[in-house]
């Protein structure tokens, strides 16, 4: 039997490129692998003894700050139940000495309340006053009333000043809604074409409107847009009489200053309305 040395040599040859290719690509990667591995283990290992002697330590140490505040506890208990038996006589001090004042103010708040039910009543009366005025004035309004009053807001709205006038002319222009006429009566259709005519007049152009009733204004036109506002009402005058009587109430109410003369007679004040 023969020997094919070049069949043996190539397969001998063949295994050599065999074993470097498995190195290089297989068990160099593997035993890397398992180096790295063994290195992570082995770090691992050290950490957790480096994390046993730590916990060991903080244990030591948590044990000793135990004791510590056990003691420090005890020590502010006992402060503190001094503190609390000394604020608790300085409070029954406090409260018998409140005790006395109390009383005291208590004359003075009867002095004082009977003086404030005084001056209640006063305003009282007077609110009622006006309240009656202002009911029989609405109660009294008839046509030929609605009529003057009518005409008469017409008349202010033609007699608005340069820059009151441009201010609402530049308002109607910007403003999406229409503006709000209200009265405390309903409007007929020839009073609301005349305010309709008197604005269309007095700011030169079409003024979309919207005609309200409103009963708190009483005997009264008003025209509100954009937060700008003309108005007449006898409302008005009733606001000025009841703020002057106001004044003149406090102006009674007031302590008279103490003088060692003798005491003037003063006659009443007046005030024109």
């Amino acid at each position: 039997m023969l020997i094919d040395w070049f069949t043996i040599l190539a397969q001998v040859l063949n295994f050599l490129i065999l074993v470097w290719l498995m190195k290089r690509f297989l068990y160099k990667p593997i035993l890397n692998a398992i180096d790295a591995r063994e290195e992570r283990i082995a770090a691992e290992l050290a950490d957790a003894d480096a994390k046993k002697v730590e916990a060991l330590r903080e244990r030591d140490e948590f044990k000793h700050k135990n004791e510590e505040f056990d003691q420090q506890r005890n020590e502010l208990l006992s402060k503190a139940t001094d503190e609390a038996q000394a604020e608790r006589q300085r409070l029954l001090n406090e409260a018998r000495h409140a005790a006395v004042a109390l009383s005291t103010k208590r004359q003075e708040a009867l002095r004082d309340e009977e003086h404030d039910l005084h001056q209640a009543i006063s305003r009282r009366t007077q609110q009622e006053v006006f309240a009656i005025a202002r009911k029989a004035l609405t109660d009294l309004a008839g046509t030929n009333l609605e009529e003057q009053m009518v005409d008469v807001f017409v008349r202010r709205l033609r007699d608005l000043d340069g820059e009151h006038k441009a201010g609402f002319a530049e308002t109607f222009k910007t403003a999406s809604d229409p503006v709000v006429v209200r009265s405390a009566f309903d409007l007929t259709a020839e009073h609301r074409a005349a305010i309709q005519n008197g604005l269309n007049e007095t700011f030169s152009a079409e003024v979309n409107v919207r005609f309200e009733t409103a009963p708190n204004v009483i005997s009264g036109i008003e025209l509100t847009t954009d937060g700008q506002k003309v108005a007449w009402s006898i409302a008005d005058y009733l606001a000025s009489l009841e703020q002057g009587v106001a004044e003149l109430l406090q102006e009674k109410n007031k302590p008279a200053p103490q003088t060692d003369s003798e005491p003037v007679e003063r006659m009443p004040e007046t005030r024109n309305q």
